[in-house]
């Protein structure tokens, strides 16, 4: 099949997303940031240390692969890089040029797309969703999907 006979999918022509800031999708209960050796160079550069460091300090090694650490706030796990502003109504990324690529995929991970369901479960969490935003095509979509990993 090529790229013009692509299958329809539900998400066809797209869907809108714009992010709020509320934070949601870097707090909850305890979970998974993984990064890639070469987006824990780049995270370790743009934090001004090495590697090792960087592990040490912000990583955690999990069934075998790296995530980011969480700080545990109340009952909830922020992501380690989770800002907020002063009044706690704004959310923001320390690390936002060098964020993984899960992060730069939300909400478009394979989870969130499979069908009408899973997306609307996920917008439970995510104002964004629900509320509008920038329209993405379903091509750019397919794309950002596609660079996910496939267990999001």
């Amino acid at each position: 099949m090529t790229q013009v006979e692509q299958e329809a999918e539900w998400f066809d022509p797209g869907l809108s997303f714009g992010c709020t800031q509320c934070g949601n999708c870097c707090t909850g209960p305890t979970g998974f940031v993984w990064f890639t050796p070469e987006e824990g160079q780049a995270i370790a550069k743009e934090l001004g240390i090495d590697v090792e460091t960087f592990k040490t300090e912000y990583a955690v090694k999990k069934m075998g692969r790296w995530s980011l650490a969480e700080v545990k706030r109340g009952h909830l796990y922020d992501c380690v890089f989770l800002t907020w502003n002063e009044d706690h109504t704004k959310a923001g990324c320390s690390i936002y040029n060098v964020r993984p690529t899960q992060c730069r995929t939300w909400p478009f991970w394979p989870s969130n797309l499979k069908s009408q369901i899973g997306w609307d479960l996920a917008a439970r969490h995510c104002p964004g969703m629900r509320l509008g935003g920038q329209f993405v095509p379903s091509d750019q979509i397919r794309i950002q999907r596609d660079r996910s990993d496939p267990r999001l």
